[in-house]
């Protein structure tokens, strides 16, 4: 068949983005230094004396060297709450743009 509509090599063999079930250790490492620039730039703000109502909240939350693998790696999705409600970080997309509280439910 020729033309616009010519099988290619991903009609034939399936999905296009296959994500693997676990995260492998370079998205580990990212994610982790991407934790910690965060909270360099929490402390720098802190240290400055800025004061305002945005930076409140991340005065609470842990730093990433005190939260467990559990919280680094996976955030709470309620969807999956029968399924134990924790989805792996790199299965959400653009993870990297959304605000994670650092924190899960009760329970979670």
């Amino acid at each position: 068949m020729l033309g616009a509509f010519r099988p290619s090599l991903t009609s034939f063999s399936g999905l296009l983005w296959k994500t693997p079930w676990r995260m492998s250790q370079t998205r580990k490492r990212n994610a982790r230094k991407r934790l910690k620039e965060v909270d360099g730039v929490i402390d720098t703000l802190m240290n400055s004396g800025i004061r305002c109502r945005a930076l409140t909240p991340f005065r609470e939350y842990p730093r990433e060297a005190d939260l467990s693998a559990k919280e680094k790696y996976s955030v709470f999705a309620k969807n999956m709450a029968a399924s134990g409600g924790r989805k792996s970080l790199h299965k959400v997309p653009h993870y990297t743009k959304i605000h994670l509280t650092r924190r899960s439910p009760d329970g979670f």
